[in-house]
């Protein structure tokens, strides 16, 4: 066995209201992953876009974080608030988490809005910007539909391709794989 998926469910709905009244609220998910980390290489908590409590206890619990930005209007607005609440959960809560990476997302290279996207954040985050950028595609945007990961659902797919090039590359600025 190499991997452990633990999916989101329709229970966690109300986690976040539930969490309101609780001590280290922000710490419960560092708490639980504490007991298992050692028998992992890696853990991935893929949240959603929002910043609630969730997400809060994912950059509270995590080594790294890889930024997506999608490569459309509000991008650099979203990406300014995504990297505040950053520092301040490195102020407060996590000291030792880091930016892995940007990771620009949803590029349609026939798009004027998605090139600007990609300019401006490579020239103001050019040291944070992944080089892979995930395109615009069809096979990604209908695996979740068949309960399959792209890399399952069309391993040939521009989609599948662009992840499996992003693991290398984050495995190869670690120094993991070369």
């Amino acid at each position: 066995k190499f991997l452990d998926i633990l999916p989101s469910h329709i229970d966690l709905v109300g986690a976040e209201v539930e969490m309101v009244n609780i001590e280290r609220r922000e710490e419960k998910m560092r708490d639980a992953l504490a007991k298992v980390k050692d028998q992992y290489d890696f853990i991935i908590i893929d949240c959603s876009p929002s910043l609630g409590l969730i997400t809060i206890n994912a950059l509270t619990a995590a080594d790294s974080v890889i930024i997506p930005v999608q490569c459309e209007y509000f991008a650099l607005e979203g990406l300014g608030k995504l990297l505040n609440t950053i520092k301040i959960i490195q102020t407060r809560l996590n000291p030792r988490l880091e930016i892995e990476g940007i990771l620009l997302t949803l590029y349609d290279s026939r798009t004027s809005l998605g090139n600007q996207v990609v300019e401006e954040v490579r020239t103001h985050f050019q040291k944070m910007t992944f080089k892979t950028i995930i395109p615009r595609n069809v096979k990604l945007s209908e695996s979740p539909s068949f309960g399959l990961p792209v890399i399952v659902h069309d391993a040939e797919s521009k989609g599948a391709i662009s992840y499996l090039n992003l693991a290398h590359e984050i495995l190869d600025k670690n120094g993991i794989v070369k």
